[in-house]
């Protein structure tokens, strides 16, 4: 393994994913956003709260200002992430083409790290929700998913283990599902109530599961481009010339 070459292309696939990320979500995920901190704010207004309207607008402009380096950082992560499980998982992998087995492998990853607790745990734009419950609603959101992701692990390791066992395809799909409804039982839901137009909060749910699905998606495919391309497990041959 080429060790240098395979932490550039797995950074390199997450940083230009997480670029476009930003993009995306300046232009299109951002209004909804706005709209949603407006209703707040004037929700906070009528009851009376102080809103300071130039404090609020100048955190907005820094937080917009800083999209692009926030999708860099992100990228990275998922990339190494990416890079790491790539090559612990690949010769299970089905397929003989990189490109395809990056692209399953991804598609793995955003059911177990994403998908599944967006399930449980829909997004709601930033200005929603109780300052008090944060701390709760994290915690809630994070040990969802870091279960999700080792009920997802556990699955793999028993259909690799037990490949060879009669109908395992079925069986493990359907020890997964189970296993999912159960979290999904089992975990207390939102604390907060949604107290802005619905319509604002699910057009913003929509517009973020998108995007990232094209994150995931992105950073599948340039990995595994690159991966088929500058082969990081193959290491170079020095050859001498015999005289």
């Amino acid at each position: 393994m080429r060790t240098l070459l395979f932490i550039v292309i797995s950074l390199v696939s997450g940083i230009i994913a997480g670029e476009i990320l930003a993009g995306i979500n300046l232009f299109v995920v951002e209004p909804s956003t706005d709209k949603a901190i407006n209703f707040e704010t004037q929700k906070d207004i009528v009851k009376g709260e102080k809103v300071d309207l130039g404090a609020l607008n100048s955190y907005r402009i820094w937080q917009k200002s800083g999209t692009f380096a926030a999708g860099a950082f992100i990228g990275m992560a998922y990339g190494g992430l990416l890079g790491i499980t790539y090559i612990f998982v690949r010769k299970y992998l089905p397929f003989s083409d990189d490109r395809k087995k990056a692209i399953l492998l991804v598609g793995l990853m955003y059911l177990a790290i994403y998908l599944v607790p967006f399930s449980k745990y829909p997004p709601n734009p930033p200005a929603v929700g109780n300052p008090d419950t944060i701390s709760l609603r994290q915690h809630l959101y994070t040990t969802y998913q870091i279960t999700s992701v080792i009920v997802a692990v556990a699955m793999g390791v028993i259909f690799f283990k037990f490949r060879r066992v009669n109908k395992i395809s079925y069986i493990v799909p359907a020890l997964y599902l189970i296993s999912i409804a159960t979290m999904y039982l089992t975990w207390p839901p939102n604390p907060d109530k949604i107290e802005i137009p619905m319509s604002v909060v699910n057009t913003f749910r929509i517009l973020t599961g998108v995007t990232m699905a094209i994150f995931f998606a992105l950073i599948g495919i340039i990995f595994g481009l690159l991966w088929n391309k500058y082969r990081p497990d193959e290491t170079s041959k020095i050859t001498t010339m015999q005289y």
